[in-house]
């Protein structure tokens, strides 16, 4: 069958750039993506729609809107929205099949679910929403360092609504048709990385937090949220050798530019990005 992919950009928020950059000095980075006043970087909240024969598969939903003020106001959400950004690529929230969710922190899955009044609703009523037991356990039991990030109104709806399913935690395993899953730890526990097999062969890697941006190509870059971050550059490691050979691209969901990557490799042997494809060229 068929597969196609539409970019869902469900706006932009603003992170602490030490914190996105990690022991990267700032000195450094700050020229990849300048800081405002309060060392605030902003980034995108993008997100994926594949069609992949009759399902219609949204990857990640951004952070939605039904967290308060005082929330908001330490992220400075702007621009866009999911369902808007939806609704001018022509699709309504009741197509929605699928919400693949490749984890639960809240600038990736709060849209999937909104307040009406007092009661919270899931946004995508005919959806199943993905998951993986290994990882919604962590989530709804998290560490202090992870706490702040895993906020129960984005996890445990989706379970009591009856709408929440977990995929096997087995690389390779396959979602859909032209969908397979990898798994990676260095972020958090058992993120999953989509594969989408296009019909002309090429890969298109959705890299979640594993590759945040483009900017975090250069294997220092290495974010202070991840939670074992030896482990992310051995998952790095592995996934430009995977990348590089197989000729396939990388799908950036926080890149405030550019949605999509390709790896080469400089002079010196270090691996670059090539940012100027447009999602056309590789479709």
């Amino acid at each position: 069958m068929s597969v196609k992919i539409k970019v869902i950009n469900s706006g932009l928020f603003k992170l602490d750039g030490g914190a996105m950059f990690g022991v990267v000095p700032q000195a450094i980075w700050k020229n990849l993506n300048p800081p405002d006043d309060n060392n605030m970087c902003t980034w995108a909240l993008r997100c994926l729609l594949v069609e992949d024969g009759d399902r219609k598969i949204l990857i990640d939903t951004g952070m939605g809107d039904k967290q308060d003020d005082k929330f908001r106001s330490h992220f400075y959400p702007h621009g866009s929205t999911l369902l808007n950004s939806l609704k001018e690529n022509g699709v309504t929230p009741d197509e929605i099949t699928d919400v693949l969710l490749t984890h639960l922190h809240f600038d990736h899955c709060g849209g999937a679910l909104y307040r009406d009044n007092d009661q919270i609703k899931t946004t995508f009523p005919n959806a199943v929403y993905w998951s993986n037991a290994s990882h919604y356990q962590w989530a709804i039991t998290p560490n202090y360092r992870e706490k702040a990030s895993f906020l129960p109104e984005n996890i445990k709806p989706l379970k009591d609504l009856g709408q929440l399913d977990f995929i096997e935690e087995k690389d390779g395993v396959r979602f859909s048709d032209n969908i397979t899953i990898k798994f990676a730890y260095g972020h958090t526990e058992a993120m999953m990385i989509p594969h989408i097999h296009l019909d002309n062969a090429n890969v298109l890697i959705y890299t979640a937090d594993l590759l945040a941006s483009s900017f975090h190509v250069r294997m220092p870059y290495v974010m202070s949220y991840d939670i074992r971050p030896l482990v992310t550059l051995a998952e790095k490691k592995a996934l430009y050798a995977e990348a590089v050979a197989d000729n396939q691209y990388f799908f950036f969901e926080h890149d405030p530019i550019n949605p999509i990557g390709k790896l080469r490799k400089d002079s010196k042997g270090r691996y670059m990005c090539q940012t100027d494809i447009g999602l056309g060229e590789i479709v």
